[in-house]
């Protein structure tokens, strides 16, 4: 059987184009990379080396919890400009939280309403100040459905080392 090594690439559907490449390039410091020559609105970016981020024009319905997760560098900077600019969604999955494994999360909508996650690595020194914020909340989001199905462990972690 094969087996996934890597994602390559996670494409948004976005309604505006410019509007949601200005957002990942200002916003997230994604580097815009040449995209093949489609007969369609789309622009690349590079997240690193191996990944990368693509984003395409159409029309179609939007998911209210799917979502990409991406980590960032500097997390303490961005909840503040994120809460600054009114973008930090709560509905889906909560407010910000610190996961057991240390790594904060967030999530914000781009400008064609995708869901992101912004996660910082496990470690990373948080601003004691977002603890105390109200949209900070202590604990893993509880949906309330009580619905324990799936692979779960006390330690898990969104982040393993190569």
């Amino acid at each position: 059987m094969a087996k996934i090594i890597k994602i390559n690439h996670v494409t948004l559907i976005v309604d505006q184009l410019e509007t949601a490449a200005a957002f990942y390039e200002n916003e997230l410091g994604l580097e815009v990379i040449p995209a093949f020559v489609f007969d369609y609105p789309t622009a690349f970016f590079k997240i690193n080396e191996d990944q990368q981020l693509h984003l395409t024009e159409w029309e179609d319905a939007k998911s209210f919890r799917g979502h990409v997760c991406v980590t960032i560098d500097d997390f303490n900077t961005f909840y503040w400009r994120a809460k600054s600019l009114g973008i930090i969604d709560i509905t889906p999955w909560g407010k910000v939280r610190q996961l057991p494994d240390g790594a904060m999360q967030l999530f914000v909508r781009d400008p064609s309403n995708n869901l992101v996650e912004i996660s910082s690595p496990p470690g990373y020194a948080i601003d004691p100040t977002i603890f105390e914020d109200d949209l900070y909340e202590a604990g893993l989001y509880v949906s309330g459905r009580n619905d324990f199905r799936g692979y779960k462990s006390e330690n898990a972690t969104l982040y393993h080392g190569k």
